[in-house]
């Protein structure tokens, strides 16, 4: 961040039309995405404050399609380093999750939501939604294989 203030303020000395664009351009980008970043902050908030560790748990252990739309829900919305979700995905491993829906949590964790402002000035609403909806897709894929290919624990497995 120094490095580009200071680059800032040489490009200040030696093309002032060229600092006063970028400073234009700069405003511009911060006008368009800090109404989304407030949009996401707000939902990642409300999300923390009512996704805790028991219904996580809860949830992973139903059956059917409700469970997948949970999975991928759930590592959408996860936050933090992944190496702090570890110890959890062992407890739920334990308590019977397979690894298929393991992995699909783990798969959707990529998509991002405080950068989907930032993916979506870039490259646009298509793009970001036809992304978006082929990792959920290949998500689910994966989880399906793995729990195809990776044998369980009879005792464990739901």
């Amino acid at each position: 961040m120094s490095a580009v203030f200071l680059l800032y303020i040489l490009i200040f000395f030696v093309d002032r039309s060229l600092f006063g664009n970028s400073i234009g351009f700069f405003f511009t980008i911060i006008v368009r995405i800090v109404p989304i970043f407030l949009l996401v902050f707000i939902l990642m908030t409300i999300a923390n404050l009512f996704i805790t560790r028991r219904v996580i748990v809860k949830y992973f252990r139903k059956r059917g399609i409700e469970k997948w739309f949970f999975v991928i829900g759930a590592g959408i919305l996860s936050t933090g380093p992944i190496y702090l979700w570890y110890p959890l995905l062992a407890e739920l491993r334990e308590k019977g999750v397979s690894y298929g829906y393991l992995a699909t949590f783990l798969y959707n964790r990529a998509i991002k939501v405080p950068l989907l402002p930032v993916a979506l000035f870039y490259f646009g609403l298509k793009y970001v939604i036809v992304l978006t909806l082929m990792m959920i897709f290949f998500s689910v894929i994966q989880g399906m294989l793995i729990n195809k290919l990776v044998p369980t624990d009879s005792r464990l497995s739901t």
